[in-house]
């Protein structure tokens, strides 16, 4: 059954290493962390959430959104998929649908987004208020001609992920992701705003002087969540 269908658009992704017992806590019953090249990584991603149908239904002001997001990676039997810390969406509906029937990890907050241009670039920033009053804002400058991501790069790794993992107790659901392989435009330069420990926890404070290893700017495409299943151990 297909749960959500959408259209991702212009996703920005900020990839750190990390030092796998960091994570550990956070990994699903029946999976197991996926490395890259003998690294494990998390990655701060935001995008926009477009023409979003729920259970095949367009929920009135629903259907165009933010999401902020901090993932990590893991895999079970073959299957490569995501992990998300927390997710950030302006929508207190979208929150209460994911958590309560995926168990994820949503949070409400005020954000807005921008997306300009000039004759020699793009520029996507996607901004999010804390319960403090702080904004916090992630952004990329980039080249304009897309470009097909490498097959067996970093890029490949973090942007190609088709399954979904959500740690619930003694419980692990998973779901499919389905999408094509994207395009990217390259990074020129990026700025990231944000108090690590604030939005994600304090085991995540040393992410605030960390360099990314890479980043991404990625096109985007339609989306599908779909075929939910349970998985015990």
């Amino acid at each position: 059954m297909t749960f959500l269908e959408a259209y991702w658009k212009n996703l920005i992704f900020i990839n750190y290493e990390i030092d796998p017992e960091i994570l550990k806590p956070f990994v699903p019953v029946g999976t197991e962390l996926d490395f890259f090249n003998g690294k494990c990584y998390v990655s701060v991603v935001g995008f926009m959430f477009m023409d979003v149908k729920v259970l095949g239904i367009k929920l009135p002001y629903h259907i165009n959104f933010e999401e902020v997001n901090l993932r990590f990676y893991v895999k079970r039997n073959g299957k490569r998929g995501v992990v998300f810390i927390s997710e950030i969406v302006p929508k207190p509906l979208i929150t209460i649908v994911a958590n309560s029937i995926y168990h994820e990890h949503y949070q409400t907050r005020k954000m807005k987004h921008r997306w300009t241009e000039n004759d020699n670039e793009f520029q996507f920033k996607y901004q999010w208020k804390l319960k403090n009053g702080s904004w916090q804002s992630v952004s990329v400058n980039t080249e304009k001609e897309f470009t097909h991501i490498i097959e067996g790069s970093e890029e490949q790794y973090i942007t190609e992920h088709y399954y979904g993992f959500t740690k619930y107790h003694s419980k692990t659901f998973q779901y499919e992701v389905v999408h094509p392989s994207w395009r990217q435009l390259q990074v020129k330069d990026h700025e990231v705003n944000m108090d690590f420990a604030a939005n994600y926890g304090a085991r995540f404070k040393m992410l605030n002087c960390a360099v990314p290893t890479s980043l991404i700017l990625a096109e985007g495409s339609e989306v599908a969540v779909k075929n939910k299943t349970t998985i015990h151990r």
